[in-house]
């Protein structure tokens, strides 16, 4: 996951394509995951740019904290895009 805080676009794209897949299929985890990878990017890339830290930013703590929600939610959002689609309701 060390490639994400080198090249933060490249968890943009793993959120836009999560994001487009979910609404496709109608499936809420994948959007909502993707929009949670999307943040991250601008999160990282903020990071990087030195505009969310003063300086010293080598020792990452709160990557502890962001990779295993985005690796939960990751697994989750891909075990719901194999789930059948939902179907919007019929009006009677």
């Amino acid at each position: 996951m060390a490639i994400f805080v080198e090249y933060p676009y490249l968890a943009a794209l793993v959120g836009i394509v999560l994001f487009v897949l979910g609404r496709r299929s109608r499936h809420r985890t994948a959007v909502w995951v993707g929009i949670l990878w999307l943040l991250y990017s601008v999160y990282e890339l903020g990071m990087k740019r030195r505009w969310l830290c003063s300086g010293e930013c080598n020792i990452r703590i709160d990557l502890l904290a962001i990779y295993p929600v985005l690796v939960i939610g990751s697994v989750a959002a891909v075990l719901s895009l194999f789930r059948a689609p939902r179907h919007p309701p019929s009006s009677v």
